[in-house]
């Protein structure tokens, strides 16, 4: 079985790996609903136990796919979901942090979710209209009511995580982090650490890059999020197919995936780190568990680093419109 790691000090603690569930409804392409629910319901046989969904996926479907999965297992998972959006005939027209808002997207997550409480409560997005005091003090608010557990956090930097923390307890931060993007080891790492805040790292495998199945941005379809990624775009792509090179010869020295590698790096950061590797089919989720239980040695964890080291990835993660929302 897969070990259990602690997020925060207050005491959430999930399996070392979870399930970043968005693909299930949109972003990556199609998915099956039965061949998604079949994968809920692997990960729970293999120990996985941290499924991750938010109101914007799909938006609304993702939560109510994610509840029906996991009806009758509630008592031995942890679901994370989110809020933070404006979202008006089905698309996403801006933030919305506002407290009132925040409790009536609580409530229609739980309805969607078929449960009487959340464990794990993110902002989206940092909402730079309101204080984010004024945040952190509305999901206190749902804590005492018992509808959340635990108050997270994603893409926020360092002085909102300060700020909030201080209103109240940040058990989680979630935001990109991998060996394929390190934006967060000068400063976002060491404040979580001083705080005693987890980290939730989505997109660990660099959106396919890091294992070997990227490719150009115009052989994507229409509605896949990969269109528009810069590193997927022109001579980044290129480039970053180069750079990538070394996760596949270490993962064949090892007898090992490629995602197995990177995900085996990521696990090696730090006891307080739950990746989520994203995935709607069985098999990709049988590879990602089997990091788990691999380690790798000083000489691989130091080539690695050295060969993906920050700089060496060509291109912005995001486009303009998209890192806007990122708080740093």
């Amino acid at each position: 079985m897969i070990p259990k790691r602690r997020l925060g000090k207050q005491g959430l603690e999930a399996s070392a790996l979870g399930l970043g569930c968005m693909g299930m409804s949109q972003s990556y392409g199609p998915a099956e609903e039965s061949e998604s629910l079949a994968t809920v319901n692997r990960a729970l046989d293999l120990g996985v136990d941290f499924f991750d969904t938010a109101e914007v996926y799909g938006p609304f479907i993702n939560e109510e796919l994610v509840g029906r999965a996991l009806k009758g297992h509630r008592q031995q998972v942890v679901i994370a979901t989110k809020f933070g959006f404006r979202i008006e005939d089905g698309k996403i027209t801006g933030t919305d942090s506002r407290p009132e808002h925040i409790h009536e997207v609580a409530d229609a997550c739980l309805r969607r979710l078929q449960t009487d409480y959340v464990d794990l409560f993110y902002q989206h997005r940092v909402d730079p209209n309101v204080p984010i005091e004024d945040v952190a003090g509305a999901v206190g608010e749902l804590v005492r009511a018992g509808k959340v557990r635990y108050f997270g956090l994603s893409e926020a930097g360092e002085k909102t995580i300060r700020r909030a923390h201080a209103v109240h307890p940040v058990s989680a931060l979630q935001s990109e982090y991998s060996l394929w993007e390190r934006n967060l080891e000068p400063e976002i790492i060491p404040v979580l650490r001083e705080l005693g805040i987890g980290l939730v790292p989505f997109s660990p495998l660099g959106r396919g890059f890091l294992t070997g199945t990227a490719k150009r941005a115009e052989e994507y379809p229409e509605g896949d999020f990969r269109r528009g990624d810069p590193r997927f775009q022109g001579a980044n792509y290129d480039a970053n197919v180069r750079a990538a090179d070394v996760v596949q010869r270490i993962a064949k020295n090892k007898d090992a995936t490629p995602g197995q590698i990177a995900l085996a790096w990521l696990l090696q950061q730090g006891d307080d780190i739950v990746p989520i590797p994203g995935t709607k089919r069985r098999t990709y989720l049988e590879e990602n568990v089997g990091a788990a239980s691999m380690t790798l040695s000083a000489e691989e964890m130091g080539e690695l680093d050295r060969s993906l080291a920050a700089g060496v990835v060509a291109g912005p993660r995001y486009n303009e419109r998209m890192m806007a929302l990122v708080d740093r």
